[in-house]
């Protein structure tokens, strides 16, 4: 026996903001949805930022440690947000929430920091399987608030842990064991903070459709006002029979992209429907699953946080030329990053963010210096190769120059200067000043 995941991520701008600042990944192994925030500061470009650094997971072998992997591009996405802060001083303030899922079999890693969240329908129970971190989420959980008091509570929009790159991330991480016929439902408070439990229960129990259900669930969060964006991700665990035809998509939605990054035409279905199912996986058997309680939250919650029009529209449309995907990348927020890495063995210049979302890469090179990273100390050849920002074209040839400097006397192994010839010095002339004479070497 073998399963997959049938999938589908809708992303809604709502009715009050100016721009979406949620993205949201889905694929047959890995499933994600980031908030961002900050408004001038531009939380599109954190949240963005956040989705590619997990979208690297379903390109890279993990060797089966699914938790340190999922661990470690949460805390690639955090340190990106803070060399980007670092280039340009005024995306200070941004910052993203973030929750995914990263599976292999029926292990799946959750990874879980603010206040978007993850539900699991199993057995006709819904569960919220995350805990926001919020302040007063803090207060429930202390007693001194109860849950309906919390929906409405002035402070509601407090995070207390979120990416932005101005310190260590400290994410919530379980490993946990997926049954046949899960339903997982990924979202961001656009939807979570309008639409109520019960209604989300409902919803997700009397649906089967994947795509059918974002659609509703999109429309109902619009219907309760859209104070928000609106972005959510649905999983279906079910069962690969050996006779139907597995799919391979991705599902970029929001600010990182609108339905982006399909890698292959679903197949078509009975009916003439594409049917999303990925590519078989083993089965491993546990059906334990720690005991939660449903969590009700009804709470018609206003507005969050102040929307801009993105800086990153990281697409203007996908085209599909001989069989192949074609991104349009038209962003003046990435013509104006720069920074020195690598192509193959040579250290280039490159213009965008070095950062890749799925199969798809950010940046273009844009200055080729012919020098080879091997000619560099361990030390350099590490900074080159995690790529290091610099303001702009020319300042990235200059540090370029400074590094081939750099091997050059590394080459002279260390032989001693040749000593010049002593110069006699010069003698001020009368009222005016020394002359220096060349030396020669």
């Amino acid at each position: 026996m073998t399963i997959a995941l049938r999938y589908a991520a809708r992303s809604d701008v709502g009715l009050l903001r100016e721009g979406n600042e949620d993205s949201a990944y889905a694929s047959g192994r890995l499933l994600a949805v980031a908030d961002g925030m900050g408004g001038h500061a531009h939380g599109e470009v954190a949240s963005s930022v956040a989705i590619a650094a997990m979208s690297s997971l379903d390109e890279d072998a993990f060797g089966g440690d699914l938790l340190s992997a999922i661990e470690a591009a949460v805390r690639d996405a955090n340190r990106r947000l803070h060399e980007m802060v670092g280039r340009d001083p005024s995306l200070k303030g941004m910052g993203t929430t973030l929750t995914a899922m990263l599976w292999s079999g029926t292990r799946v890693a959750l990874v879980h920091v603010g206040d978007s969240r993850a539900y699991l329908l199993r057995s006709g129970e819904l569960y919220q399987i995350t805990h926001d971190h919020t302040l007063v989420q803090s207060l429930v959980d202390d007693g001194r608030i109860t849950q309906e008091e919390a929906a409405t509570h002035p402070q509601r929009s407090i995070l207390l842990r979120a990416l932005d790159g101005s310190g260590e991330v400290d994410p919530d991480l379980s490993l946990r064991e997926a049954q046949l016929g899960d339903r997982y439902l990924l979202c961001s408070d656009g939807l979570s903070g309008v639409v109520s439990a019960e209604t989300l229960h409902h919803t997700l129990s009397t649906i089967d459709d994947p795509e059918t259900v974002v659609r509703t669930l999109v429309d109902l969060a619009n219907r309760g006002g859209g104070p928000d964006n609106i972005t959510c991700v649905l999983a279906d665990v079910l069962e690969l029979d050996e006779g139907f035809p597995p799919a391979t998509e991705v599902a970029v939605v929001g600010a990182a992209g609108s339905t982006l990054g399909r890698a292959a035409q679903a197949p078509e279905a009975p009916g003439g429907h594409a049917n999303p199912a990925t590519m078989p996986q083993p089965v491993v058997t546990d059906d334990d699953l720690d005991a939660q309680e449903p969590r009700a939250r009804a709470a018609a919650r206003p507005a969050r946080r102040r929307r801009l029009w993105p800086l990153l529209a990281a697409v203007g449309g996908v085209a599909l030329v001989g069989g192949g995907l074609g991104w349009y990348f038209g962003n003046q927020w990435l013509d104006d990053q720069y920074f020195v890495g690598l192509r193959g063995e040579e250290i280039v210049v490159y213009q965008g963010v070095n950062t890749t979302l799925g199969p798809f890469e950010l940046f273009d090179p844009v200055h080729h210096s012919t020098v080879s990273v091997a000619a560099l100390g361990p030390a350099e050849q590490k900074q080159v190769r995690n790529g290091i920002p610099v303001a702009d074209q020319a300042a990235g040839v200059k540090k370029v120059e400074e590094l081939k400097a750099s091997s050059e006397e590394g080459a002279d192994g260390g032989k001693p200067a040749a000593t010049p010839s002593p110069t006699p010095a010069a003698t001020p002339r009368s009222g005016g000043t020394a002359t220096p004479r060349p030396t020669n070497t």
